[in-house]
């Protein structure tokens, strides 16, 4: 018998794979990460079966480790505001810790490397949206995590593209100044509309509402002894 792959072995493999993605890229030839591990793309190939499953793991690894790292950082505090620790997690996210994921999963979206992960824009939103919410609700507001999520991602794709760190930064900070100043004590319309449409489903101490009917039809339910030749005046045929 063949001998099987090691766990500890494929782990710090990957690791040091993913290691030099976020350093150099994703390559697109197994060379470069055989020489960052120091063994052979023989090697890696016994442990990951294929290049696209190596490739794919170390995306994922390293989307994992993003997530790990950033999730935490947009976790509400009891000690400060969720907008001082929105604007800490900004610093983090554009800084040298989170550049390498930008560039490599921006990378990820402008190449044919996207086949490895298709869905991964789908993915790359929802996954944020969750801490988002957890961390609004601290100040009534959870309804606002598609909107903070949404000015992140734009500002990041204006700093990818202009490089300009003084405008994107002012600008994430006059957003933040906004949200300080929206009602910690109410919620949105929409969000409120939709707690009560759930909420309604469940209650069984609240009235039905009446069905939207025509006057005509709402006359007959209320009146069933009343015939439509009644209502308009004509004998029946």
């Amino acid at each position: 018998m063949g001998r099987r792959p090691q766990p500890d072995i494929k782990n710090r493999l990957l690791d040091a794979c993913a290691d030099y993605a976020l350093a150099h890229g994703l390559p697109d030839r197994l060379g470069p990460l055989a020489t960052a591990t120091g063994t052979s793309a023989r090697m890696l190939i016994y442990h990951f079966g294929t290049r696209d499953a190596l490739l794919r793991a170390v995306l994922r690894h390293a989307r994992q480790r993003q997530l790990d790292t950033f999730g935490d950082l947009l976790r509400a505090r009891p000690d400060e505001p969720y907008t001082t620790t929105l604007d800490r997690a900004w610093t983090s996210i554009t800084g040298p810790d989170g550049r390498p994921y930008l560039q490599m999963f921006g990378q990820l979206r402008e190449s044919a490397v996207q086949q490895l992960w298709p869905d991964f824009r789908r993915t790359a939103t929802t996954d944020w949206l969750g801490p988002l919410e957890d961390g609004l609700r601290s100040i009534g507001r959870p309804e606002l995590a598609t909107l903070v999520l949404a000015v992140i991602r734009g500002l990041l794709m204006d700093l990818d593209a202009t490089a300009d760190t003084t405008r994107t930064d002012r600008a994430f900070r006059d957003f933040l100044a906004a949200v300080e100043h929206l009602p910690s004590d109410s919620r949105s319309t929409a969000y409120r509309s939709q707690e009560l449409a759930s909420s309604s489903t469940t209650s069984t101490d609240r009235p039905q509402s009446t069905p939207m009917l025509p006057p005509q039809a709402l006359k007959r339910c209320q009146n069933p002894q009343t015939s439509p030749s009644s209502e308009t005046g004509r004998s029946p045929r």
